[in-house]
């Protein structure tokens, strides 16, 4: 199996933590030269500082908010003028939790803004250098949510659906080119996100985080939460010449939680 990806350069949005940061490890593991994109420096700097690097591997980083598509826009331009890049990871922490109903309008756009506009700046600064290329992964992490609803969380249910729903679109576009777009839905994973979770259940039921764990966990047939580097492994995959032919999907790392088929 060909999971080669020496010389080639990979963005990877929220990098510097949980499933980005793990995704880091992964393609740099494989090969590619990887840049990290998030808000701190510090934590940059330290995630850059674990990345496995040989060869003609130079690593990097980005400090950028995906909030502000203006300024990332110009800030991934740069980047890819110096150097093309050929594996982008969308990857941004999702929107609070609460219910769908009750959610103002400024936390609509903001999330819109955050997911579905900033993944659309990415895509208009690296899609020259892919097609240039003849070659391109885009991977969107996203959530279970844009198959099955998840309770207490309206506003991020509706937007990854649009991500969803952009990235299918977008791989029907750009599959001639050589580029493969694909979206990743974890399940409940060892992440800040799952603490967040874990902390809004318990205040919204009365219940312990420990309790609303439990409850969790009792909807996972494999019995326990997943870990970054699982979730990651499948990213990895995807953005490999293994997986050229595999396009326009969007495939669960949930240990079987859902039930649609």
């Amino acid at each position: 199996m060909d999971l080669d990806l020496t010389g080639k350069h990979a963005l990877v949005c929220g990098g510097s933590e949980g499933i980005g940061r793990a995704t880091a490890l992964e393609l740099a593991a494989l090969g590619a030269t990887v840049t990290l994109l998030a808000r701190r420096e510090d934590a940059l700097r330290e995630a850059i500082a674990s990345l496995p690097c040989s060869g003609n591997q130079q690593h990097g980083y980005v400090i950028a908010d995906v909030a502000h598509t203006f300024e990332l826009g110009q800030s991934v331009a740069a980047l890819v003028a110096a150097r093309p890049v050929q594996i982008l990871i969308n990857n941004t922490g999702g929107p609070p939790g609460g219910a769908a109903h009750t959610a103002g309008i400024a936390a609509y756009l903001d999330a819109f803004n955050k997911h579905l506009i900033a993944n659309q700046t990415l895509l208009h600064a690296v899609l020259p250098g892919m097609r240039g290329a003849h070659w391109g992964r885009i991977v969107n992490v996203i959530s279970t949510s844009v198959y099955e609803p998840i309770a207490n969380l309206g506003v991020s249910n509706t937007i990854r659906g649009a991500v969803a729903s952009w990235a299918k679109t977008v791989s029907g576009e750009l599959g001639s080119d050589g580029i493969t777009v694909n979206n990743v839905l974890p399940g409940y994973t060892r992440t800040q996100r799952l603490d967040q979770i874990l902390a809004d259940r318990s205040a919204a039921t009365g219940k312990t985080q420990d309790e609303v764990a439990s409850g969790m966990l009792e909807t996972v047939p494999v019995g326990r939460f997943a870990q970054a580097h699982e979730v990651a492994g499948m990213i990895a995959f995807l953005c490999s010449p293994a997986a050229a032919y595999v396009n326009g999907q969007s495939i669960a790392v949930d240990g079987g939680r859902m039930q649609s088929i």
